[in-house]
């Protein structure tokens, strides 16, 4: 009964019916010569030769898609200044600025690193709380430099061989230098942004303290 149930399921009908008009196309031969006299004189061949193996399992080819990639929507609750909590990653519970969203739909946010040790990087607005605080950045426009580009890491060259990584097993790595490039840049955007926070009694307090839930608090209940 069970057996039954699975062939005649919905999937199952549907599947046989989609091989079903799959159309089957002959394979190309072409006419040739053949000698003695109880050969016949011509033959069919296939103008190309079978593959010697075949792949012991089917495996699926990916669909074909006609849909362009597009960027996600900002939320309507996220503008420039708005501050964010984030919910995810290594500074998760912190209170972060927005600056603006990247091509790539991402979030650039900075703490900023000198008052809660958050510094510029991308988020995904999946994973971020917005509230009804904003700090009023005025007429700071980000650098158009800041794009999903200047956060990418370099590739590493060249690769250690496999003896060289089996006697560094257990050692501590060493540690990269930070550009100074990239600290100036953190330093000129904090600067901006530290003072308009300056501006709001409190608000640097507010977000250099940490988010999180107490017994008997539900954040859908919440109102940020």
């Amino acid at each position: 009964m069970d057996g039954w149930i699975v062939r005649a399921s919905d999937a199952s009908s549907i599947g046989e019916m989609a091989r079903s008009k799959e159309s089957v196309t002959g394979v190309a031969t072409k006419e040739v010569e053949i000698g003695g006299e109880k050969n016949g004189g011509k033959r069919l061949i296939p103008t190309s030769k079978a593959p010697r193996f075949y792949p012991a399992e089917d495996i699926r080819q990916p669909r074909k898609t006609r849909r362009l990639p597009k960027p996600a929507r900002l939320r309507s609750s996220i503008t420039p200044g708005t501050v964010l909590i984030l919910l995810a990653g290594r500074f998760r519970g912190k209170r972060v600025v927005f600056l603006k969203q990247l091509e790539s739909g991402l979030l650039l946010v900075t703490g900023p690193f000198k008052v809660n040790g958050v510094p510029l990087r991308r988020v995904n607005q999946a994973y971020v709380i917005s509230t009804s605080t904003k700090v009023d950045l005025g007429d700071f426009k980000v650098d158009e430099k800041f794009n999903d580009a200047y956060f990418t890491k370099p590739a590493s060259k060249g690769s250690r061989s496999a003896e060289a990584e089996f006697f560094s097993e257990g050692k501590p790595k060493e540690k990269e230098a930070f550009p100074e490039s990239k600290s100036a840049d953190q330093k000129a955007v904090d600067s901006a942004v530290i003072a308009a926070v300056k501006k709001t009694e409190n608000l640097g307090k507010y977000l250099k303290s940490s988010w999180g839930l107490s017994k008997g608090q539900f954040p859908h209940k919440m109102v940020f």
